[in-house]
């Protein structure tokens, strides 16, 4: 076996004990359910969370490996849990935000509930009025479970606090980022492009790779080089995976990434790679783009007019420099680091599933 090969084994394995966790842990609640209404919407997010990347565990458990954790240690599962549990929350609540029917392929959650319930009523507005609200429900249990998930790693109470300090960090910031990314701020007088880079940072860069890192080296207990570490590998990641989200939002195929192909066209995203696009844009091409980007009754045809737009200013091409540019700094900073050498290779595996995907 190659040394990728065992790579990808340790990190199917953490992806595979993550997903054993949650379901363990949905199902205990379906059985110690307060009341008969609540173990069917536990089925609905059993279903919802079969089938993520898992990329915040994996992190989670790279950064205990960089700080000489043990693999095998419960509490690093049990966090990797934790952190997948508020994901889940953050994805239900998106969904709705952004009105959005699909998620890695199937019906999103409030979709599966307006239909239930359509199919209960007769449908109409009520059912998407039920669907949502209980949504939102759901998501908010989703964020209640996560912290007693989180209660279940036992650790020393120094660690502890690290651990929990920083979970609350890596809330606030993505809430943040969120309330920028919904239109948020002042952003009539904002430079685009600065405030789509904020967004990127908080919302993608410190959510999804450096925070993650970090509380595995904290629950490990790792010192402050560690730390920065963290910072000098997970930024760059964390980026170049938001530019890449931002190329197979305009660009993927639905039948690969899981998602319809016109939500962040609709919804007028401010994603870097627009505002790149309206820079390099020809006054003839920003009426285009002003006219079809955030269209809410945006058809395919208008769409591939917006993406040819897009594609003749050459931004498309520039994005995808700018992601080579930042894996190869996360890279470097890797080989450089100070962590344990275990935690190297499925850290330079995550690069690569970070700024290579397809969905």
């Amino acid at each position: 076996m190659t040394v990728t090969d065992a790579v990808r084994g340790d990190l199917a394995e953490v992806r595979a004990g993550v997903d054993a966790t949650l379901d363990s842990f949905l199902a205990e609640k379906a059985l110690t359910a307060p009341d008969p209404c609540l173990p069917p919407l536990v089925d609905v997010l059993r279903a919802f969370t079969a089938g993520g990347k898992r990329l915040r565990p994996m992190f989670c458990h790279c950064g205990f490996l960089a700080a000489g954790g043990s693999p095998d240690d419960p509490a690093v599962k049990w966090t990797g849990a934790a952190l997948e549990m508020f994901h889940t929350f953050v994805l239900v609540h998106d969904d709705i935000m952004d009105s959005s029917a699909l998620r890695r392929g199937r019906p999103t959650v409030h979709r599966v509930l307006a239909d239930r319930f359509a199919g209960e009523s007769g449908g109409g507005g009520a059912a998407e009025r039920f669907g949502v609200n209980m949504a939102i429900l759901l998501g908010d249990l989703c964020f209640s479970w996560s912290d007693e998930l989180l209660d279940r790693a036992e650790v020393d109470v120094d660690r502890w606090r690290e651990v929990r300090a920083l979970v609350q960090t890596m809330r606030t910031e993505l809430i943040a980022g969120q309330y920028l990314d919904l239109g948020g701020g002042d952003r009539a007088n904002a430079d685009p492009l600065r405030s789509a880079w904020r967004v990127v940072r908080l919302k993608t860069a410190r959510y999804t790779v450096e925070l993650p890192l970090r509380v595995g080296v904290a629950l490990a207990g790792g010192d402050a080089s560690l730390m920065r570490v963290c910072g000098a590998y997970g930024r760059p990641v964390g980026e170049a995976f938001q530019l890449r989200d931002d190329l197979l939002g305009m660009f993927g195929d639905p039948g690969v990434t899981g998602k319809p192909d016109l939500d962040d066209l609709r919804g007028g995203k401010a994603t870097v790679l627009m505002a790149l696009a309206w820079q390099q844009a020809t006054p003839g091409e920003r009426q285009v783009i002003s006219a079809l980007h955030g269209d809410p009754e945006l058809d395919e045809v208008r769409a591939r007019q917006l993406r040819d737009v897009v594609l003749a200013t050459g931004v498309a091409a520039r994005v995808e420099r700018l992601i080579t540019i930042r894996a190869d700094r996360a890279l470097s900073a890797l080989r450089s680091s100070p962590m344990d050498p275990a935690a190297k290779p499925p850290l330079a595996e995550l690069v690569t599933r970070a700024t290579r995907r397809v969905r």
